[in-house]
């Protein structure tokens, strides 16, 4: 009997036993329904033993208890606390249920109203779950969908972000979530700090204490906050996510690798920090904080100032800015700012470029998400009150607006593009030409930073390379020198004279001797030229072909390839390489390079797009183009080339071959004067000389040039004068004939000078132009140079003088050199005059009108040239000169070439034949 009533007394204490251990049995799981509440010594744990709910009290105290989550595996790191601000005083009788109204509830024994609770309107058949992010969620029964969730801590976030929790708005919840640090390591309760989104303007996050901010984000700029240059490292590891819409603007964050913890938290001292956990360590290692410098705290620099950690002090004015407080700003103090020292003007302000900035506090910014950046700048350029303007996502060469109206606040510098982005801030036009020439300072001396850097690292290696290099030219040099004949030996002059680069394939090697101009290779040129196909011919002329190419680099060039018998040999090639390659002006030709290989010689320009002059000019069907502004633009931009030539470059350079034909025209219309193979240097203070070699073409040339081989710089004033005349007219000089007088071009414009008619020289496709005083000023210099005598013709800086104001005096222009009209020939009258004739040594001169006689007949300076000097007409006197090759039978000197040597055409009144006999 004694061992039954043992064994029945057991059995009970067994019983009640099992009893008291059943709701930690079944409390062990994730989920707290309204039959199993959760009481302290309890917890639930999520599916994936990630996070654990339950009651709590800092550093073991029992005065306070609270409900919170922790990590499982992790020593003890909360990340939420239910009842922060209103924690229990004895947990003895305490639970966390489920109540009758659906909501999770935390009770005690004589709590009324409860201590805590979800305070959601809910149903009754909800069940609490603590999930794998670490969200414990309120839901419907069998209701596991996200977005039904009826409550969840997510939305009331205390001092950490979690992955996957959002801090912001959200329209459905009416909430704006943000951070609140515990008040101490020991209490939970909130603290004075508050990181949160700003969702006005455009939106970014502050770290307040009692709402005085102290650290600024910066807006997010599609890859990270602009502020915050760190998030570019962790762009493998943390994803981050901005979302603004118009029922939500959030920020949150997603781990790539999900068995890796990571946390945002804001510590009791108003620390922003990022925790990573290192499980072989088992430890948590600091990742990210901020304010971490100077420049973060806010407003550091004050107003339109900008904090820089890498200058001492950090403070800085921009361009066209002071310090507002000198005395505070001297003793390092620099949060008064600084204030613009000059007014702006709305209608000539420009844009300041600030790189790599953080952006200013945007709060009160205006956005425009589908605007560019250069409609950004119309709208902020028309709008007075507009002070700054950026791209809004810097992703994919940006897009979007963001426009500052008022004061630029805690901006901030960095050494990088890393952190930040271009801000465009207005200024006045004085203080925009200010930043260019800092710019300018700033580029040469990182560019000389940088070279002198490189050229100690490279020296030997760079030694090497040239030694290895002249080596191997030499060797080229001598393998050539062995097949070459007489055309491959000019190569060898070239280069020994220092006229091009000893050293191809652009090696940079040069001499203080050398001009920096490249010797491409032939191979280069004919895979350039699609190997000078017919399709790439721009133009031909007695030197050659001109082919359009491309170089491998994608850039357009002109190539002018000398033929084999061309006019212009060796020392025409070396001229123009020797001059062209020295000048550089921008209504100039360039030349780029030039090949000498084989038998090939060939001088590489740039391409210009319109091509030559006369192309358009003398064309009626494009002539058109060309208005009266763009004709008066391509007539200063010659003048402007000449006065280069003959006064601004390093030499005094006669061109002595200016005509439309060899006036470029690139994509804008510009002029750019091209062909110096016929040019001429002037050393020291000598502006004239004489030739026995005539070169040119005629209707360009000046008289004294044409008949005395005389040149100066009043040669190519002439040439520029009948370039006027025709640029005006849209006639060529040479061939110009007035249908009553037979007058050439020159002729014709005195004529109509002469009687007060001279705008009818003027192009009809021009149409009707509001610039008379204009054209009229261009046909006067046009004349002026033009005039018989070379000293009475100005000089190109009066020309570009007279062509720039309008108030420069101009004298009235003398008679034209070879304006002179011609009359038809009759035959009557020839056939009926007798032939007279001289002979002198064995060469017989006929002439067949009476009006001429010969003044003087000799030879020339050899016995293959003859000299024959004409006395025309009765009052006036004109001596002309003919240079003549006797193995010619005939010689027709009016309107033909003569031999190849050079062009005129001077309309005399009759037709003489020579008939040579050698």
């Amino acid at each position: 009997m004694t061992n039954t009533s043992n064994l029945h007394g057991f059995s009970i204490l067994w019983f009640c036993t099992i009893l008291t251990l059943f709701p930690v049995l079944t409390t062990s799981f994730d989920t707290i329904t309204a039959t199993q509440p959760l009481s302290p010594g309890q917890t639930i744990v999520s599916s994936g033993n990630v996070f654990e709910l339950g009651f709590f009290s800092p550093n073991n105290s029992t005065n306070y208890w609270y409900v919170g989550i922790w990590y499982k595996n992790v020593p003890t790191t909360f990340v939420w606390v239910a009842n922060r601000d209103n924690p229990l005083k004895n947990s003895s009788y305490a639970f966390l249920k489920i109540g009758q109204d659906g909501n999770i509830i935390l009770v005690d024994q004589s709590s009324n109203p409860p201590i805590w609770s979800s305070n959601q309107t809910t149903s009754n058949t909800t069940v609490a779950q603590l999930l794998d992010s670490g969200n414990f969620v309120v839901r419907r029964e069998n209701d596991v969908n996200p977005d039904n969730y009826l409550w969840q801590s997510f939305d009331y976030p205390t001092d950490t972000l979690l992955p996957g929790m959002k801090l912001g708005w959200d329209a459905k919840t009416g909430l704006n979530r943000y951070l609140t640090p515990w008040k101490t390591s020991d209490d939970p309760s909130s603290g004075d700090y508050e990181f949160k989104l700003d969702i006005n303007g455009f939106p970014e996050a502050f770290l307040t204490n009692k709402q005085v901010r102290e650290y600024r984000s910066g807006p997010w700029n599609g890859l990270r906050f602009s502020g915050v240059p760190e998030m570019n490292m962790t762009s493998n590891i943390i994803l981050f996510t901005f979302v603004m819409k118009p029922d939500e603007i959030s920020y949150s964050f997603e781990l790539e690798n999900k068995s890796v913890y990571s946390r945002l938290l804001v510590n009791p001292s108003g620390v922003l920090q990022r925790y990573t956990w290192i499980e072989t360590s088992q430890l948590w290692n600091l990742y990210w904080y901020a304010p971490k410098d100077q420049c973060d705290s806010y407003m550091e620099c004050g107003v339109y100032g900008v904090c820089n950690t890498n200058d001492s002090p950090v403070c800085n004015c921009m361009i066209g800015f002071e310090p507002k407080n000198l005395q505070a700003w001297n003793l390092r103090d620099g949060s008064d700012g600084c204030v613009r020292i000059g007014e702006l003007n709305c209608e000539t302000d420009g844009f300041l470029t600030l790189k790599d900035m953080k952006l200013p506090e945007t709060s009160s910014a205006f956005m425009n998400q589908s605007m560019s950046l250069s409609d950004c700048e119309m709208v902020c350029k028309r709008n007075c009150s507009c002070t700054a303007y950026a791209t809004m996502d810097i992703v994919g060469g940006g897009s979007g607006c963001v426009i500052w109206t008022g004061d630029l606040l805690d901006m901030r510098q960095y050494a990088t593009a890393e952190g930040g982005q271009d801000l465009y801030m207005r200024v006045s036009a004085s203080d925009l030409g200010l930043q260019n020439s800092s710019n300018k300072s700033k580029q040469t001396i990182k560019i000389v930073g940088i070279t002198v850097s490189v050229g100690v690292l490279l020296l030997g290696l760079s030694l090497f390379f040239v030694w290895w290099r002249r080596r191997k030219t030499q060797r080229q040099l001598k393998e050539k020198t062995q097949h070459r004949g007489a055309h491959e030996k000019s190569q060898d002059i070239l280069l020994n004279e220092g006229i091009i680069m000893r050293n191809r394939d652009y090696s940079c090697e040069s001499t203080t001797d050398e001009l920096e101009l490249p010797l491409f290779d032939f191979g280069t040129m004919a895979m350039a030229t699609n190997n000078f196909c017919e399709e790439n011919k721009l133009g031909q002329g007695g030197f050659g072909i001109v082919y359009k190419g491309m170089l491998m680099e994608g850039q357009d060039i002109a190539v002018k390839r000398l033929s084999r018998n061309s006019g212009q040999g060796v020392e025409e090639f070396k001229n123009e390489v020797r001059l062209i390659a020295r000048l550089q002006h921008r209504n100039l030709v360039r030349l780029l390079g030039c090949c000498i290989e084989m038998e090939e010689k060939m001088l590489i320009y740039e391409y210009m797009e319109n091509r030559s002059l006369d192309s358009i000019l003398f064309n009626k069907e494009r002539c058109s183009i060309l208005n009266w502004q763009r004709r008066f633009n391509i007539i200063c931009g010659i003048a402007r080339g000449l006065l280069y030539l003959h006064q601004d470059s390093r030499f005094r350079i006669i061109h002595r071959d200016l005509k439309a034909s060899n006036i470029l025209l690139d994509r804008e219309m510009n002029p750019k004067i091209s062909d110096f193979g016929m040019a001429r240097i002037f050393g020291g203070d000598q502006t004239e000389a004489n030739t026995r070699r005539i070169v040119g073409t005629y209707g360009y040339m000046s008289p004294e040039y044409a008949m005395d081989g005389l040149f100066s710089i009043k040669s190519d004033v002439f040439s520029f004068g009948v370039l006027v005349l025709e640029i005006i007219s849209g006639k060529k000089n040479r061939g110009f004939y007035n249908a009553n007088q037979e007058l050439n071009l020159l002729g014709h414009a005195w004529k109509l000078w002469r009687e007060r008619k001279v705008l009818e020289i003027m192009d009809t496709s021009v149409g009707e132009s509001n610039a008379t005083c204009e054209v009229m000023r261009c046909i006067h210099v046009g004349l002026l140079c033009v005039q018989e005598r070379a000293e009475d013709r100005p000089s190109m800086a009066s020309v570009v003088l007279m062509l720039s104001s309008e108030t420069a005096s101009m004298s009235q222009p003398k008679h034209p050199g070879f304006c002179l009209g011609r009359q038809r020939v009759e035959t009557d009258s020839l056939s009926s005059k007798q032939d007279e004739s001289c002979t002198l040594n064995n060469v017989t001169v006929t002439i067949l009108d009476g009006r001429f006689v010969i003044s003087d007949f000799a030879f020339g300076v050899s016995s293959r040239f003859m000299i024959c000097d004409y006395v025309l007409g009765e009052s006036s006197y004109l001596r002309f000169r003919v240079w003549c090759i006797v193995s010619f039978s005939d010689l027709r000197c009016c309107g033909v070439r003569s031999t190849g040597m050079f062009d005129f055409d001077f309309n005399f009144n009759v037709l003489v034949l020579f008939s040579l006999r050698w």
